[in-house]
């Protein structure tokens, strides 16, 4: 049976979902590891990324998981099974979230138990290794590794593991030698950081000078323009001052007339009255001659 269009839009559609997953998946585990090698190397180096990260998340921080004794980072994980056991008064659980490590995997079934145990010591050591030392190295958690191996081996061959005492010792020249090289690089780092920062400004500051002098030479232009406007116009406000100051004058006498008070008025017309009679005065002796002119005439 051939397949239809239909179908084979769908079949497209799977694969090319499949294909984005697998990407996600690829980009989600190398933002994992480079966050535990940030974070955890140590305990990503003894027990890989995914299982410390699952152990970190769990304790709900590396400070948390650091307090932590190695007989609860053993069982970290299986509490559901550890209080079932107390309660049926059965066997406690081997081991939790390291069960998904290597390690536990590779023991053989009777020394499964040990080496869980064994393991979680080892991961409780790299955790506060990790918590509290101030330049992040993976050297603590490659030694511890392996020490898991040489532990694995001997009990599978009977081999003597070396001590503790020695490999810590080996390991703190390793790392003190680690640090000095992380702490120049840094430095260096910080040097071209710096210069890199200086040769900003001063090009910042060059850039700055020369728009500066630009805006001088087109500020000179307009201040002579401004100028000369200037001159004009106090050429021109002059004859406008004039007419101002009349316009004003009038305006003040008006503003004079309206604001005379009722005994002001009173005094004007008194005044008024006192001129107007002398004027009677003087029209009565012609007033009189006209008179006298009639009765001659008609005598």
């Amino acid at each position: 049976m051939d397949i239809s269009p239909i179908d084979l839009i769908n079949i497209e559609r799977f694969s090319t979902r499949v294909v984005a997953l697998a990407e996600y998946r690829l980009g989600l585990q190398e933002y994992l590891r480079c966050k535990m090698a940030q974070v955890a190397p140590n305990l990503a180096a003894l027990i890989g990324e995914v299982v410390g990260a699952r152990l970190i998340s769990h304790a709900g921080s590396l400070t948390n998981l650091a307090k932590y004794p190695a007989s609860t980072v053993q069982i970290l994980g299986a509490e559901k099974a550890l209080f079932r056991a107390l309660k049926t008064k059965g066997n406690t659980p081997k081991y939790g979230l390291i069960f998904h490590s290597t390690f536990i995997g590779r023991a053989a079934a009777k020394n499964k138990g040990r080496i869980s145990r064994y393991l979680a010591n080892k991961c409780t050591i790299a955790s506060r290794i990790d918590c509290f030392s101030e330049v992040p190295t993976s050297v603590y958690g490659d030694k511890l590794r392996g020490q898991v191996e040489e532990r694995l081996s001997f009990y599978e061959t009977g081999d003597v593991p070396r001590k503790n005492l020695d490999v810590m010792k080996e390991a703190v020249k390793e790392a003190t030698d680690v640090a000095t090289e992380i702490k120049r690089k840094l430095e260096k780092k910080e040097k071209k950081r710096k210069k890199r920062e200086k040769k900003m400004q001063e090009d910042a500051g060059e850039t700055n000078g020369e728009a500066e002098a630009e805006n001088g030479d087109a500020d000179t232009k307009p201040a002579a323009e401004e100028v000369e406007m200037e001159s004009q116009n106090g050429a021109e406000e002059t004859p406008r001052k004039k007419k101002k100051r009349k316009s004003e004058a009038v305006e003040v006498a008006v503003v004079e007339e309206e604001t005379e008070t009722p005994s002001k008025k009173k005094k004007k017309r008194k005044s008024e009255a006192i001129e107007a009679e002398p004027a009677e005065e003087t029209e009565t002796p012609v007033s009189e001659k006209k008179k006298r002119k009639k009765k001659e005439t008609t005598d």
